[in-house]
């Protein structure tokens, strides 16, 4: 591999790293390959002497090679090592009773470590769902583009010719589904504040510490992804049936028709504004508030029909 091509792949590895997380170790080791040559005899006291401490140092070293990020994975390690010879090689081991401060000490380490390992996994939720909302935002975007600027050569070459108003409803869908896009990375962002702990405890739910930082990390970007997904289909589907009339729940302020001029009766200039206004607003309202959109689809329209 040449210079140039080793700095590439430095740089490919480090950026999906800082996305992905770090590698799980393919062969994790236990406490008891990082006891120091000579203090075997020690470890074994150690164990009957700080049995809970012991246990917890141990799943601590094991969590700390399933890390998100190498820095943390790295400094957990060195740390596990440091405190287990710190213990070992401590001269009150030599007691027949555990003694208080010693097991205090150890308390507190594991106690910023467990603090430690929870950052890291709040970070891999973060991350996670912060490249699921973009990597959606990117892909609703693309989705509504192509048939808006693709669309009307494509029907150009089936002979379909699409007038003012057709136009028109083209791209009140393209801006409600986008802004719907927006409101739902908004609606997920205003959740997230302050609320990583609780979304790493909901992933961790099965049981503390069951789940790797890494997989919450791919799992949170799927969900961001959904997130972003479903804002824009609802809001699709809020505006078509609205701006179809077939839930009659808004007035709308000015349709297609009525900024579309025609010989009998000029359109207005300012029913473009009210146009773009409205559905923006019904968008971005219909991906903030699901449940809001879901209401306006499960209702049954109240328009009575037209007596002959």
């Amino acid at each position: 591999m040449t210079v140039d091509g080793g700095r590439r792949h430095s740089w490919w590895q480090g950026l999906r790293e800082s996305v992905e997380g770090a590698d799980t170790d393919l062969r994790p080791e236990g406490l008891m390959h990082i006891v120091p040559a000579g203090l075997g005899p020690a470890y074994v006291k150690f164990g009957d002497l700080y049995p809970e401490q012991q246990l917890q140092l141990q799943l601590l070293y094991g969590a700390s090679q399933r890390a998100f990020e190498r820095t943390t994975r790295v400094a957990a390690r060195v740390t596990v090592q440091r405190v287990l010879h710190n213990a070992l090689s401590d001269p009150r081991l030599e007691d027949a009773k555990p003694n208080d401060h010693l097991a205090q000490y150890l308390d507190e380490e594991v106690a910023d470590l467990r603090g430690r390992l929870a950052q890291d996994s709040a970070t891999a939720v973060s991350r996670g769902l912060n490249v699921g909302l973009t990597l959606g935002s990117a892909a609703s975007l693309v989705l509504l583009a192509v048939p808006l600027l693709w669309g009307v050569a494509l029907l150009g070459a089936l002979d379909v010719t699409l007038n003012c108003t057709d136009r028109w409803h083209l791209l009140g869908a393209f801006v409600c589904g986008g802004v719907g896009a927006l409101g739902a990375v908004l609606s997920v962002l205003v959740r997230l504040r302050g609320n990583a702990e609780q979304l790493t405890k909901r992933q961790n739910s099965a049981g503390e510490g069951l789940v790797v930082p890494g997989q919450m990390a791919r799992s949170m970007r799927h969900e961001g992804v959904y997130r972003v997904v479903v804002g824009w289909i609802l809001a699709l589907a809020v505006y078509f049936l609205l701006g179809g009339g077939l839930v009659p729940v808004f007035e709308v302020p000015a349709t297609a028709a009525d900024i579309c001029p025609s010989a009998a009766a000029p359109g207005s200039p300012t029913k473009g504004t009210d146009f773009w206004g409205f559905w923006c607003a019904i968008g971005f309202v219909a991906g903030f508030n699901e449940r809001w959109a879901f209401g306006i689809l499960g209702r049954e329209s109240t328009r009575k029909p037209k007596s002959a």
